[in-house]
């Protein structure tokens, strides 16, 4: 399941985290990927352990524990913390699958990565190309968001940047391991708690809703890893 989730930042958020930035110094992409990564990675990004990806990670990993939209559709057990990149001059990624464990810089913790997000940090009349393209079985889904809104997508699909031929790309990109490992058992649980929220919305609590929550929950619990 790939899903939009708007308004992850203010543009009061975006605007502060893009002025460090921009006067940020940055490293070559190629230093924290495998030897597979490293072969069609063509970018730059900020220090895994540096002081404005530290800051500006907990910044975002707050913001997202509030969402109700990504809650609802990550149902997050641990994180991997966000980092940042930029891509300009033609610079890109190829085609790629994201590595299925990944280490907490700093930690012995070690995560099964289930769901990639990337957050837009500039917006898309800023630059020319730079669109997140993910294939799956219906095809190739280009992705490029207002800046603050954020995309979330199964880590076990192929995908690339494309070369960014105007401006800058922005981004900040990490993983997660869901407490519902399975894709398909993450989008039930998705659908029907959306279900639940909108019949709330419309009918107030009842017994049906009650029943609805119930299962919801047994699903939940059926299925979770904790």
């Amino acid at each position: 399941m790939m899903l939009h989730v708007p308004g992850v930042l203010t543009p009061s958020q975006v605007a502060e985290i893009r002025e460090a930035l921009d006067a940020a110094d940055w490293n070559d992409g190629r230093e924290t990927v495998g030897a597979q990564g490293a072969q069609v990675k063509r970018n730059r990004q900020l220090p895994e352990s540096g002081p404005l990806t530290q800051r500006f990670g907990a910044v975002i990993l707050a913001a997202l524990e509030t969402h109700p939209l990504f809650v609802s559709a990550a149902l997050p057990l641990r994180y991997v913390p966000p980092l940042f990149n930029r891509y300009e001059g033609g610079e890109q990624y190829g085609l790629h699958v994201d590595g299925a464990v990944r280490g907490v810089p700093g930690t012995s913790l070690r995560l099964r990565t289930d769901l990639s997000c990337t957050l837009f940090l500039a917006d898309p009349g800023d630059y020319d190309g730079g669109e997140l393209e993910v294939l799956d079985t219906y095809g190739a889904h280009e992705v490029k968001l207002p800046a603050g809104d954020l995309i979330l997508y199964p880590s076990s699909s192929l995908h690339r940047v494309l070369p960014v031929t105007r401006g800058a790309r922005v981004c900040s990109f990490f993983w997660l391991q869901s407490l519902v490992r399975d894709d398909a058992q993450r989008g039930m649980l998705f659908e029907l708690d959306q279900t639940i929220q909108r019949l709330r919305e419309q009918h107030g609590d009842n017994a049906e809703l009650l029943a609805l929550t119930g299962h919801y929950h047994n699903l939940l619990r059926m299925w979770s890893e904790v």
